[in-house]
């Protein structure tokens, strides 16, 4: 019997996933084959492009923190080396904030999306662009309460956020539409209401903020130790009220949790899946913060990979996954519909495949090459050079309806 909280977890998006592989395995899906032999392929282009990006052979942790990288710069790094730091946990809270707002905004941008880095006179696209916009918003104080600290992400300013605001954030207008741009300002003005509904959380040290949430995580350490799916569980604990119009059971909400028939338990919890993927993302992105504040976070492979369309589309354009009716390719399909939550699931355990088989190829353990270098390596920018050279926009090869919540 299956507790519903449990869906709030690593441990289930994993064990899920991973019987809907055995189910496709047996050809037993609805919606894809699965082709394993092509698996050292993709094994093959992963261990090239990680050692094109990474020729020393040291890989960081996937995370929000790469994306503040520019042209070799680390921007947040100089950002944070310019502030006298009042007392040792400043940082940390202010890099919560900024990862925990920087990462609800990283659904995908659509193709067309720009944004002008006024550093470098370069336009940037998807996830770095988005990246670099919220950073740039960060600093300017644009979510910040107080006018003399503007790096800061307070609740009463999150609650206020306009369309308008982010359009001029994000350089939003006719000739450069960005995908979901309501869906994010709503997401960001719930974020607010969440935080500043739950004071003794989120407010603890200050006034109410996403970056108390560090509070929690550091109260919550045994000793200077934290899992990384306990991370993730005060994430989905926490943050789950934030997410829009989404399954609830037993009158908890599920997040990132979908209906896909072929998954059967004996319980309430009977054709679920839970993937999680922004709130996995965020904990990946809240691991450095957390290390450089002293803490040890350990078993990094508690979380999953992220399923999304870069690593879904990874094992679709390298011949893993097939779709049982090749029109499809052609058509838009809604996030919730079954052939989305099935490729996304099969994403996740395919990831754990694929890292057993680059661990064997490298002859290294997983704690030495956890799944998160493997993401950053890695599999998502494989995913991303496979969806170029297919597709002249680099879109995913498969069309998903989003509203800037999910992906």
């Amino acid at each position: 019997m299956t507790d519903i909280s449990d869906l709030l977890s690593a441990r289930a998006v994993r064990e899920r996933a991973h019987q809907l592989l055995a189910l496709g395995l047996a050809d037993k899906l609805p919606h894809f084959r699965i082709d394993l032999g092509q698996l050292d392929t993709i094994a093959d282009l992963v261990l090239d492009v990680t050692s094109k990006a990474y020729p020393g052979g040291t890989v960081p942790f996937h995370s929000r923190w790469r994306h503040f990288v520019v042209g070799g710069v680390d921007r947040w790094t100089e950002i944070a080396g310019r502030v006298s730091w009042p007392d040792a946990a400043a940082r940390p809270r202010a890099e919560v904030d900024l990862a925990i707002h920087s990462v609800l905004l990283d659904a995908g941008a659509g193709a067309a999306w720009r944004y002008q880095d006024a550093v470098t006179g370069t336009q940037i696209g998807r996830s770095e662009g988005l990246a670099l916009a919220s950073l740039d918003m960060f600093e300017s104080g644009a979510f910040s309460a107080d006018a003399g600290n503007p790096l800061r992400a307070d609740a009463t300013k999150l609650k206020q956020l306009t369309v308008a605001d982010l359009e001029r954030g994000f350089q939003v207008g006719p000739d450069n539409p960005l995908v979901g741009l309501e869906g994010r300002v709503a997401l960001l003005r719930r974020l607010g209401e969440v935080v500043a509904a739950k004071p003794e959380i989120f407010g603890a040290k200050d006034s109410p903020r996403p970056g108390g949430l560090f509070d929690q995580l550091a109260t919550d350490a045994i000793g200077t130790r934290i899992q990384a799916a306990d991370i993730l569980q005060q994430v989905l604990l926490q943050l789950g009220q934030i997410w829009p119009s989404r399954l609830t059971l037993q009158g908890i909400a599920l997040g990132d949790c979908w209906r896909h028939a072929s998954v059967v338990t004996d319980d309430a919890t009977t054709g679920l899946v839970p993937l999680h993927k922004l709130s996995q993302w965020l904990s990946y992105s809240l691991i450095e913060p957390l290390q450089r504040a002293g803490l040890e976070v350990a078993d990094i492979d508690g979380l999953t990979g992220l399923a999304e369309y870069r690593n879904g589309g990874l094992f679709v354009d390298g011949g893993v996954l097939l779709l049982r009716d090749p029109a499809d390719a052609g058509r838009a399909h809604a996030v919730d519909s079954p052939l989305v939550v099935e490729w996304r699931a099969l994403t996740v355990a395919l990831l754990d495949r694929l890292a057993e088989l680059i661990r064997q190829r490298t002859g290294q353990t997983p704690e030495q090459l956890p799944l998160a270098r493997i993401l950053e390596g890695g599999s998502w920018a494989a995913g991303r050079k496979l969806a170029f050279a297919r597709r002249p926009d680099g879109s995913p090869p498969l069309t998903i309806i989003s509203d800037g919540t999910v992906f």
